[in-house]
C-alpha cells in the first residue's frame, strides 16, 4: 500500500508540474532560491575554509612557536608591551636543543633581508631569505624536485650551500638544471645543492617557498646580523615528542625559557608560546558566523518557496475534491489521504532543491574556472540542501494534507 500510495504522489506531482507548467515552476522558484543561497554560502565558506586549514597545517599542529606576542590577541592590543619583547634568537635555540624530554625536533628560522640573486647574466631581486637551523627541513617535511637537503657537515661547517624554490630556480636559471650550479647572493658565491617541491597558489601563504632562498643559520651568521634582535625577525619551534602531550611541553618550554632569560617569579614571561589551535579556534567563530549569516538570508527565499507550495497543494485539494471523496467512500483512510498530499508536497519541494543544488554546482565550477580558486559541492552539503527541501516540503504540505483528509466524502463528491 505504502508503494501504491509513493506511486500516486509521484504520478500527481508529475500531473501538476505538466499540467500547470509556469504555475508551477514560479511557485518553485522561491525553494530554488533559498536551496541556492543556503547551500552556495555554506560550500563557498567549506572551501574557504579547507583552503585557510591547508595552509595552517604545514605549520603543523603538533608544534609549538616560541614567539614575542601571542597569537590569539588583537595585534594593536598592548603593542608597544610586545615590541619591547626580544625576538627569539640562537641562544634560546641552544637552550632547547637536545634539552627537552617532551620533544622531538627543535628548530629555528631567521627571516633575512629580501636579496638579489644572480647567475650569469640573469638576475632575480627581492627574493625571501631564510636562515635554518638544521631540524627545520624534517620538521617541516620539506620535499625535493631534484637535489637535496644540507648534510650534517655543510650545516656544521657553514658550508655556501642554498636550496632554492621552484619558482626561483625557474626565473633564474631559465631551463638550465639548477642543481650544483654556482650563484651569487650579496656579492658572495653559493652552490644550489637542492630545489623545493611546487607549493602552488594558496590563499594564505605562511611562508611562500617557492618564491625563497634557504641556507643554514652557521652558513648566514658569516654573512648578515643575526643578533639577539634580528630586524627582519626570527622564529623558534618545537615539535612534540611521540609519548608527550602539548600541556606538557608547554609547561617545560615555559619553564626552560624564564630559567635561560633569568626572570624572577613575580615577573611575566617575555615571549608567547603559540599553537595552531589558537588560530584554528579563531577560524572556528568566524566559519560560525558565516554560515548563520548565509542561512538567515536563504531561510526567507525558503519561507517565500514554501507558502508557493502550499498554494499550489490547496488548489490542488480543491481540484481533485471530488476525486477524494469516491477515494474515502471506497474505504480510502484519514491516513492514506494526509500521506498521498505530504508525499506529494515532498517531491515538488525536492525538485525545486535539485534545480538549487544544480545552480550551485554550476556557480561553484565557473567561478573555481575563472579565478583559479577550488569551489566544491561536497556531498554533506547536498545532503542538507535534500534534507532541507524534504522539511520545506512537510511544512508546505502539512495543512492541505489535513484540510483533504477531513474532507466528508458525501460532501466532496457533490463538488
Amino acid at each position: 500500500m505504502i508503494y501504491r500510495i509513493l506511486l500516486e504522489s509521484y504520478r500527481q506531482a508529475m500531473g501538476q508540474l505538466s499540467g500547470n507548467k509556469l504555475r508551477t515552476l514560479l511557485s518553485l522558484l522561491g525553494i530554488s532560491i533559498g536551496i541556492f543561497c543556503i547551500i552556495a554560502v555554506k560550500s563557498a565558506v567549506d572551501s574557504l575554509e579547507v583552503e585557510i586549514r591547508d595552509s595552517f597545517n604545514e605549520l603543523g599542529d603538533d608544534v609549538i612557536y616560541i614567539s614575542k606576542r601571542p597569537w590569539n590577541e588583537d595585534p594593536g592590543q598592548n603593542y608597544w608591551k610586545y615590541m619591547r619583547r626580544p625576538e627569539p634568537n640562537f641562544s634560546d635555540f641552544r637552550q632547547m636543543d637536545g634539552q627537552l624530554l617532551n620533544a622531538n625536533l627543535v628548530s629555528m628560522v631567521y627571516f633575512i633581508r629580501r636579496s638579489t640573486l644572480k647567475f650569469g647574466n640573469n638576475a632575480l631581486e627581492n627574493v625571501i631569505s631564510l636562515a635554518i637551523t638544521e631540524d627545520y627541513g624534517p620538521m617541516f617535511d620539506f620535499k625535493f624536485e631534484s637535489g637535496r637537503y644540507f648534510s650534517p657537515f655543510e650545516y656544521s661547517s657553514g658550508a655556501n650551500s642554498v636550496i632554492l624554490g621552484s619558482e626561483t630556480a625557474e626565473e633564474l636559471f631559465q631551463g638550465i638544471d639548477p642543481i650544483g650550479q654556482t650563484i651569487r647572493v650579496g656579492g658572495n658565491k653559493y652552490q644550489v645543492i637542492g630545489v623545493l617541491e611546487r607549493k602552488g597558489e594558496s590563499l594564505i601563504n605562511i611562508v611562500n617557498y617557492d618564491f625563497a632562498l634557504i641556507m643554514t643559520v652557521t652558513s648566514a651568521r658569516k654573512y648578515f646580523n643575526l643578533g639577539n634582535n634580528s630586524p627582519y625577525g626570527s622564529n623558534l619551534a618545537v615539535k612534540l615528542g611521540d609519548n608527550a602531550t602539548m600541556d606538557d611541553l608547554k609547561d617545560e618550554l615555559e619553564y626552560k625559557m624564564r630559567v635561560h632569560r633569568r626572570l624572577k617569579p613575580v615577573e611575566d614571561n617575555n615571549f608567547a608560546l603559540n599553537e595552531m589551535t589558537m588560530l584554528t579556534n579563531i577560524l572556528d567563530g568566524f566559519f560560525r558566523v558565516i554560515n548563520i549569516a548565509g542561512f538567515l538570508i536563504g531561510i526567507f527565499a525558503l519561507f517565500v518557496g514554501m507558502f508557493s507550495v502550499a498554494n499550489i497543494m490547496f488548489v490542488s485539494v480543491k481540484e481533485r475534491t471530488n476525486i477524494i471523496g469516491i477515494k474515502k467512500a471506497l474505504g480510502a483512510k484519514y491516513a492514506v489521504i494526509l500521506l498521498e498530499f505530504l508525499i506529494e508536497s515532498i517531491i515538488l519541494c525536492i525538485i525545486g532543491g535539485a534545480f538549487g543544488l544544480l545552480l550551485v554546482f554550476l556557480t561553484m565550477k565557473a567561478i573555481t574556472a575563472a579565478i583559479d580558486f577550488n569551489l566544491f559541492l561536497s556531498l554533506s552539503n547536498i545532503t542538507i540542501g535534500i534534507i532541507t527541501s524534504i522539511v520545506i516540503g512537510i511544512l508546505a504540505g502539512i495543512l492541505p494534507a489535513i484540510s483533504a483528509a477531513k474532507l466528508d466524502p458525501v460532501e466532496a463528491m457533490r463538488k
